[in-house]
């Protein structure tokens, strides 16, 4: 505050006597004076003088002192999680290497992290080598070069607590597949280390064919796939094993069958189509024993994998392909998968036709009759054919999509092609021809790699990555086959996204997780789409020296600030955290794994691959004994581009591991 001081002006007061002598004149004479006169009155008050002038502002004062310090506020009870953000890939030692977040922040707490490798293909542990392919018989697979053959493809891996053990199941995505068992120690830091490992045995369901992802099941088992089984009608109608696909050539190496010499009735004898394709179940007791179940009453298909949702009897299975569907499967009773009810999802769109970030409304069909696995295994060993289900005329389509007189067009991922079904076979066609069924009953097939399912309880909400938003999913004629019914009509993005899917209570199908609706939650960025524009030649980002199988390639034609043809997926539940795993090779050069808060839509690049590898099993363990992993494997390193980069033959070992190890987080 400015104080200011005022002068006043105080009024004098002025006596003033007055005394006047008069000489007055007289006779001549000497007298004396007289004495002098009394004083006079007082004069009157002068007049009041003039007001002074007001005087100069004061300093300012000093300032006070602070004051002292509030008390501190109460913790707040939110949950909270981030990670610090790996860079993209751009030196080649980055290309080359697989790293991940230094640190996370749980709760407010930082926690120091990385990515921890416990398996490597073609490691010796207690006197197995780990992925070695192995016959029906138990005895090792050669290749021509006489050598044990190692599969790099490592895909998902479970973890499971089994009394005070821990065992994990690794499955290999090859023709024929295989699945190891691993016994696992854990330090007290949380460590995991592998102290045993050996391959389990499939004679019993006659092999596996190519498990992709996986999941663990409510009661604590490991979920497996049989992805792309091969077409029976095509296999039926073969008259050489030499027109078969590779891969079914490659099977017959499980019977210890050469392709090359076997003439069709051997090969036929050893190998059938309609028995892969389903989920695959794996039990383990506490001393490491497994048994392994087929479900074949869930249906056969491209299958990706299967997700139990909470009450162990609705299960969501996704198909991996170029024109496929969606299924869910009702089990009749909750903790056992081997009877219930099938059904295909149809897509309604509800936004508009071509546009980007769709939205549509989901009914579910039934496909045939509710069925046990007893009853599809008895079809596969009575040897029911694909012309035993279904009729098929020639040619197959007409060229606007047409067909013959009471045959149905259908557009599934074996192609568009005429079908009638036979009398009494709903059953055989529902569950050995889900796809083809799904379509002929007019759910839609018109889904583009359908990959990873998770679930978020606390909302009631369930989520899908599509790898490519393409083919059957846009709205371009030129970019999907004829036959199917154009349900969906989304913008083309080949770089995926993610979908969210509502679910609630539906008393007419007996579930309370039936899906209703559908949503984009995230897509990512295509840079050939022509609104977007790709990276110049002096980006980066742009590697000229890049090769897919010797021949040049543009890299990072999605933006490498968002995702890349999203496969598995997982959900840290209580932190609103999606954790999203790529399957990409030029959208982006060197695959990752991000993490996505569904709130806040920040996406965060927690995990980088070398070049050529595919992020594989990503899934959240929210508490092992104490500590909370993130699991990731590193598959084919310099398979799927770059060949010529590996640094050394080790290099191309794939990775079995997690990120970690982080406290515990179920709480």
């Amino acid at each position: 505050m400015r104080i200011r001081y005022v002068l006043e002006l105080h009024r004098g007061v002025i006596a003033i006597g007055l005394a006047a002598a008069m000489a007055v004149g007289g006779c001549a004479g000497d007298g004396k004076d007289g004495a002098p006169g009394a004083g006079g009155q007082p004069g009157k008050n002068g007049d009041p003088g003039s007001a002074g002038s007001n005087g100069t502002n004061g300093s300012n004062g000093s300032n006070g002192t602070n004051g002292s310090n509030g008390t501190n506020g109460t913790n707040g009870g939110g949950k909270s999680l981030s990670f610090t953000p790996v860079n993209v890939a751009l030196s080649a030692t980055e290309k080359q290497s697989v790293y991940a977040s230094s640190q996370a922040v749980v709760d407010g707490k930082e926690v120091a992290i990385s990515y921890n490798t416990e398996l490597r293909t073609g490691q010796t542990v207690g006197g197995n080598v780990f992925g070695t392919l192995v016959k029906k018989d138990g005895t090792t697979i050669t290749g021509a070069d006489t050598k044990p053959v190692i599969s790099t493809y490592v895909d998902f891996s479970s973890m499971i607590k089994v009394g005070s053990k821990i065992f994990e199941i690794t499955h290999f995505e090859t023709t024929p597949a295989a699945m190891y068992i691993s016994e696992l120690t854990q330090d007290a830091a949380g460590k995991l280390t592998p102290v045993s490992t050996r391959p389990i045995d499939f004679g019993g369901v006659e092999g596996l064919w190519t498990p992709c992802a996986g999941t663990i099941s409510p009661w604590n088992t490991h979920l497996g796939s049989e992805e792309y089984p091969a077409d029976a009608k095509l296999y039926d109608n073969s008259t050489a094993v030499s027109s078969w696909a590779a891969e079914e050539k490659a099977m017959l190496r499980y019977w210890g069958v050469d392709a090359a010499t076997a003439t069709l009735t051997a090969a036929k004898a050893a190998y059938n189509p309609y028995r892969y394709g389903f989920i695959v179940e794996v039990a383990v007791d506490a001393t490491g024993a497994t048994t392994v179940k087929k479900h074949y009453a869930a249906g056969r298909r491209a299958l990706e994998l299967s997700y139990v949702m909470p009450d162990q009897k609705t299960v969501y299975m996704s198909d991996d392909g170029a024109n496929d569907g969606f299924y869910m499967f009702i089990a009749k009773t909750p903790g056992d998968l081997s009877e219930g009810q099938l059904y295909a999802a149809r897509w309604f769109q509800t936004s508009t036709a071509g546009a980007p970030n769709g939205r549509a409304d989901i009914y579910w069909l039934p496909l045939g009759p509710s069925a046990k696995d007893s009853d599809v295994k008895a079809l596969i060993d009575g040897g029911t054919k694909f012309s035993d289900i279904f009729e098929s005329p020639l040619p197959a389509m007409a060229a606007d999509g047409t067909c013959p007189v009471d045959y149905k067009p259908i557009n599934a991922d074996t192609g568009k092609e005429c079908l009638k079904l036979k009398a009494g076979m709903e059953l055989a066609a529902s569950r050995l021809e889900s796809r083809r069924y799904a379509a002929y009953v007019g759910a839609t097939t018109e889904f583009r790699k359908s990959e990873g399912i998770t679930f978020n309880v606390e909302t009631n909400r369930l989520y899908l990555s599509y790898s490519e938003l393409s083919r059957g999913m846009t709205n371009d004629p030129t970019n999907y086959d004829l036959g199917g019914g154009n349900h969906i009509k989304l913008a083309r993005n080949d770089c995926g996204g993610v979908y969210e899917f509502v679910l609630s209570p539906n008393s007419q199908l007996g579930s309370n997780y039936v899906i209703e609706s559908a949503s984009s939650l995230i897509e990512g960025v295509w840079l050939k789409d022509p609104a977007n524009s790709l990276y110049p030649p002096t980006s980066p980002y742009v590697d000229p020296n890049a090769k897919i199988g010797g021949n040049a390639i543009t890299t990072n034609v999605c933006s490498v600030n968002g995702i890349a043809n999203p496969d598995n997926i997982s959900f840290v539940t209580g932190y609103d955290t999606l954790l999203i795993g790529e399957d990409t090779t030029d959208g982006h050069q060197n695959d990752v794994v991000w993490a996505y808060n569904i709130v806040t839509r920040e996406l965060t690049r927690i995990f980088s691959t070398p070049y050529g590898a595919e992020t594989t099993g990503v899934y959240w363990y929210p508490n092992l004994n104490g500590h909370a992993y993130i699991k990731t494997q590193v598959q084919h390193p310099y398979v799927e581009s770059d060949e010529d980069k590996a640094p050394d033959a080790a290099s191309l070992a794939a990775y079995v591991g997690y990120i970690g190890p982080l406290p515990a987080m179920d709480k």
